[in-house]
């Protein structure tokens, strides 16, 4: 078993995970109130395994995921509301597999609406 590549970032209202496996299958994430479980194999049966204490705590009944063939988005609902995280892990230490997605990051200013057609559009999927 090896961590997946991992993008994650800041929203408002959420925060996103991506792991960073193409074609992935068994694809099983777990959220908890403070806790990410995620785990998967690729096409050529390689297994990936991600255990993300998080800095905060999330509504784990209004999170979710969505598979690509690219990767696995998951979406978490933040149990505070727009507090800015500085990190996504508990422990003040980052992993060599986790880095920012900075295309994705912006200024919270005006981003609302963005990101409601976000959810919104993963949502329909």
């Amino acid at each position: 078993r090896q961590p997946a590549k991992t993008l994650w970032y800041d929203r408002p209202r959420y925060v996103y995970l991506e792991f960073c496996v193409e074609d992935s299958t068994d694809v099983k994430v777990t959220i908890e109130d403070q806790r990410l479980v995620f785990s998967c194999k690729n096409a050529d049966g390689v297994e990936f395994y991600n255990e993300i204490n998080l800095y905060a705590r999330v509504n784990s009944k209004d999170s979710r995921e969505k598979r690509s063939d690219r990767s696995i988005t998951c979406f978490m609902r933040k149990w505070k509301e727009k507090v800015a995280w500085p990190r996504i892990t508990k422990e003040n230490i980052k992993p060599a597999w986790l880095s920012v997605d900075f295309d994705n990051w912006r200024d919270w200013e005006d981003d609302e609406e963005v990101e409601r057609a976000m959810v919104e559009q993963y949502a329909e999927v």
